[in-house]
């Protein structure tokens, strides 16, 4: 039996610029993210770009990553940046280690991170620590990463340590998840630390040399936004928000949709349930964006989704359990990816950056490495099929006959330089659907490209044994002919 439907692309109703940001991702000292995943160091005899894995480092360019997050996550409540500079770094306990007894040793700091970033070519995105360090502290560390060459002491302290020019870091978070580890604070309690804290961030970043060095703008600072769909958090921020100078330009706000039973093994019934899970995404994004908006903050509080995704029991990925967190990915957590960058850009109005957790070796990853292994996980793939999205104008689509969840298709469509890019994911993970292309306001192209990504098993993922276990395939397919979409698929047709 096939689900078929009319899908209807409507290109005389544009929904905003979808930015590139919404295609983030998130890269803390957690676990295996960045010790033997991303980092393996410059000495090391596996392929290395100035000791980050060159496999990985391609691949991650490859997919356009506009903006990578570091250093937390809960990483950052501890965290002293100048631990991360220079010669003879000291060893630390760091946020985790009470969970996997692994200690910090600082291989990786700002200049390294700031090296990745150049390589994959993203924007960097600090979390700053506003849990157990002042504010002078990291007006220090601002001082240190973007002052002209030969200015500061410490800008000569960065010369010193290999980096005359200054850098850009367009974005600082002010503190992450201060609801909890981040110093189990109240809202307006918060709010009278982000005032305090962003008065004195800010006041270097009005330095002219700085303002034209960041492109002519100021630095963006963003406020911690809610936990899941902890509404309360978000109504405290608001209001206290008006007491301020209102120096956030972003709420940067949690939400993980969890697990369904076990990560490989799950059920059909337990497929849908993750689904659902991360269709909360949608309600949570519009309830949030309805509170700013009742408040006329929609300016300074614009969604910075900096956390998202699965968080499944760890153990299932191929350190078997050594590495904090990691987790296999599967067909469904493809599925959860595609489902939740579609909500993203039918909302791309409301959004102004999103990041995906986490990047390698922990939550809904995109890489999984260890050793001189090193393969791309079905979430990856999904990143590579969406990006065309990025920068491209979201269009209002509609799907007939799509009320049951459990059958329905999630969907979103955009237009960049003539081109239009249609992704679907049909979370039946029983039934193939059949949709049928209708155009208003253009009219359909007469060829286009498809890329696939299905397999025949949901519980399908790559590993190290085989790699390729789960890839798309690409073919041309006509707009004006029905197109059948398999069950638990995701297709990107480009026309």
């Amino acid at each position: 039996m096939c689900l078929k439907s009319e899908l209807i692309l409507d290109f005389k109703k544009s929904r905003g610029t979808i930015s590139p940001m919404i295609y983030g991702h998130f890269s803390e000292h957690i676990g295996g993210v960045f010790y033997d995943g991303l980092w393996v160091g410059k000495d090391s005899d596996i392929p290395n770009i100035r000791g980050f894995r060159k496999d990985l480092v391609e691949k991650l360019r490859a997919i356009n990553p506009p903006v990578l997050r570091w250093p937390g996550g809960c990483f950052a409540e501890t965290y002293d940046w100048r631990d991360g500079i220079g010669e003879n770094r000291p060893v630390r306990y760091n946020w985790w280690t009470s969970c996997d007894n692994r200690y910090e040793d600082n291989a990786v700091g700002t200049h390294e991170f700031l090296d990745l970033c150049e390589i994959i070519g993203a924007k960097p995105y600090f979390a700053a620590n506003m849990t157990s360090v002042t504010p002078m502290h990291i007006r220090n560390w601002m001082d240190y990463c973007l002052s002209p060459r030969g200015t500061t002491t410490l800008a000569k302290e960065r010369e010193a340590n290999g980096h005359p020019e200054p850098y850009v870091i367009p974005f600082w978070g002010v503190g992450n998840e201060n609801w909890g580890g981040g110093g189990n604070m109240r809202a307006e309690y918060y709010m009278d630390e982000f005032r305090r804290y962003a008065e004195i961030m800010q006041n270097i970043t009005g330095i002219p040399a700085i303002i034209e060095n960041n492109g002519g703008k100021r630095i963006e600072l963003f406020a911690c936004g809610s936990p899941q769909d902890d509404y309360s958090w978000t109504h405290g921020i608001a209001q206290a928000c008006h007491r301020s100078g209102k120096q956030m330009r972003g709420f940067a706000m949690h939400y993980y949709c969890g697990a369904a039973g076990d990560p490989i093994t799950f059920t059909e019934a337990e497929w849908t349930q993750m689904l659902v899970q991360a269709q909360l995404m949608e309600d949570i994004i519009v309830r949030n964006w309805n509170i700013i908006s009742g408040h006329g903050l929609q300016e300074h509080l614009k969604l910075v989704i900096d956390e998202w995704g699965c968080w499944h029991p760890g153990g299932s990925g191929p350190s078997k359990g050594y590495n904090l967190f990691e987790q296999q990915s599967t067909m469904r957590d493809a599925m959860v990816t595609a489902l939740t960058l579609n909500i993203f850009n039918r909302h791309c109005e409301k959004i102004r950056m999103a990041n995906a957790a986490q990047l390698v070796n922990n939550l809904h990853c995109c890489f999984l490495a260890g050793g001189e292994n090193c393969i791309t996980t079905p979430t990856y793939h999904v990143f590579d099929m969406f990006k065309g999205h990025q920068g491209a104008e979201a269009i209002d689509t509609v799907v007939t006959d799509n009320d049951d969840f459990a059958s329905s298709l999630s969907v979103s469509a955009s237009v960049k330089d003539g081109k239009t890019l249609l992704t679907i994911g049909n979370l039946s993970c029983t039934e193939d659907a059949v949709i049928s292309l209708e155009s208003v306001g253009l009219p359909l192209a007469a060829k286009g490209q498809a890329v696939l990504l299905v397999n025949d098993d949901i519980h399908a993922h790559n590993t190290f044994e085989n790699p390729d276990a789960v890839t798309p395939v690409e073919f041309e397919f006509d707009p004006a002919q029905p197109i059948t979409i398999p069950k638990a698929g995701i297709i990107a047709l480009t026309f």
